[in-house]
């Protein structure tokens, strides 16, 4: 992947500042574009984007700290730095409060020029890191586990991150998609690049082409500059297209010329911008079937699988169960600044009953919720939401969601048992002695209630006659 040269804007009235300065930061791997005035200045900015304006104080008509003020107030994630032949403390001071990088006086040092627009850049770069930092949700960094199935899949990873391959990952909600898309751009070439996710569900119809393919100034009602969008944010690095399955087929089909041509035009404007990015996308929803619903393009399906990842549903890898609960023990502990505390063995083995329809992030949120109400040393089976030790689904919402008694009675019956045999660690015989059963009686009762002693590692015992 050819790396992309920073867009530098130089803007002076000044022909021989223009024709030398140009070709020696071309020489240097910038892309220079010039211009003489503020209004030159301001044309080509709105047609264009850029990382850096080299701009004169001392230009005819506006001068170059009203276009300051103009750029900071439209465009406030371009980095400017001001040259003048006649600057003064006071033009400088003014400068910096008009929120200019830096102020550099003529005649110019190649050397200290190069050096401050690389500084800028740097700066500009820290600064939308720490945006995207800020806004994303604490959750796993990796794929938690060590069942076959996570082996497999970090295998195929390790494999895939290097290329330049788009990946379709699917798997049920709460499984960890865009954590895994994650782990891809930051194992990948681009990992200096910018992860840029979409969340096609959360975006409305009529909203996400400007959110994707950004907008000029008056491109709609409302629309009061220039806005950069996903593709163009993602610009070097990758884009995470999440829950695909629910885009619109219109729109399909314009992110689909936009990914094969990796180019597009913001809405309002004529000029075409283009980009260099690896796309990666995750859905919940079977493809396949959306194809033959009619409800999913079948020519960007297949643009889009070229690395199929699945990832399976916590209840198919419950061995993985104890590592992960230690992992967001950990980490909500650390986010926190609270002391760890200790957590029973007790609480993993239930935590293993339950069929954990959220997945992973149900269990993050399980986790966190414990946590914060448990009151002891160590997290107990006290602590647990009554419809984990059920087995229900929606832990906790309800305990006795039944209007019949009968099934009151059973909801009952199974949290009574199941606490039990996981305080006398799954020890058959104990535990119909403590219920007061015999133990073809449990056995049974086990059946019938669905607790499945073979899901948490614990053989069945063989029954033998006379068992009691």
């Amino acid at each position: 992947m050819a790396r992309k040269k920073p867009k530098i804007l130089l803007i002076d009235d000044e022909v021989s500042i223009l024709t030398s300065l140009s070709p020696a930061l071309e020489e240097e791997g910038f892309a220079v574009k010039t211009g003489k005035s503020a209004e030159e200045a301001l044309s080509i900015l709105e047609r264009d984007s850029f990382d850096c304006l080299m701009l004169d104080i001392w230009l005819p008509g506006k001068d170059g700290l009203e276009l300051l003020k103009m750029v900071r107030e439209r465009w406030p994630e371009l980095a400017v730095i001001m040259i003048s032949g006649h600057g003064t403390i006071e033009t400088a001071v003014r400068a910096t409060k008009l929120g200019a990088f830096d102020f550099l006086e003529k005649p110019l040092n190649l050397e200290k020029v190069i050096l401050t627009i690389r500084h800028a850049l740097d700066l500009s770069r820290l600064s939308r890191e720490y945006q995207r930092l800020q806004t994303e949700v604490v959750g796993e960094e990796e794929l938690i586990g060590e069942s076959e199935a996570i082996r497999k899949i970090k295998e195929t990873m390790e494999k895939v991150a290097p290329s330049e391959g788009w990946v379709l990952i699917t798997g049920e909600n709460g499984t960890g998609k865009e954590v895994a898309g994650k782990m891809l751009h930051r194992k990948s070439l681009r990992k200096d690049g910018p992860f840029i996710a979409v969340n096609c569900a959360a975006i409305p119809e009529e909203l996400i082409e400007s959110e994707l393919f950004g907008y000029e100034k008056g491109a709609f009602t409302g629309a009061e500059g220039r806005r950069l969008g996903r593709f163009e944010l993602a610009d070097g690095g990758t884009i995470f297209f999440d829950e695909i399955g629910d885009m619109s087929l219109a729109t399909q089909a314009k992110v689909l010329r936009a990914l094969q041509e990796q180019e597009f035009q913001r809405l309002g404007a004529s000029d075409t911008v283009r980009v260099d990015l690896r796309v990666i996308a995750a859905t919940n929803k079977n493809l396949e079937a959306e194809l033959k619903a009619g409800r999913f393009r079948e020519d960007l399906y297949y643009r889009l699988n070229v690395i199929p990842i699945y990832l399976p549903p916590l209840r198919e890898r419950k061995e993985d169960l104890p590592l992960l609960v230690n992992h967001f023990f950990q980490a909500f502990c650390d986010r926190n600044r609270l002391r760890v505390k200790r957590i029973h063995p007790q609480v993993v083995e239930a935590l293993k009953q339950y069929p954990w329809p959220g997945n992973v992030r149900e269990l993050k949120n399980i986790i966190e919720r414990m946590l914060i109400l448990s009151s002891g040393e160590a997290v107990t089976l006290k602590d647990l939401p009554p419809g984990i030790m059920m087995g229900e689904k929606d832990a906790g919402v309800n305990v006795f969601p039944p209007s019949q008694l009968k099934d009151a009675r059973k909801i009952f019956e199974k949290q009574f048992i199941l606490r039990q045999l996981i305080e006398l660690n799954y020890d058959i015989p104990a535990a119909a002695d403590s219920l007061g059963l015999d133990r073809t009686t449990l056995y049974r009762k086990l059946k019938q209630l669905g607790i499945n002693l073979e899901e948490v590692g614990k053989e069945k015992a063989p029954e033998t006659k006379g068992s009691s």
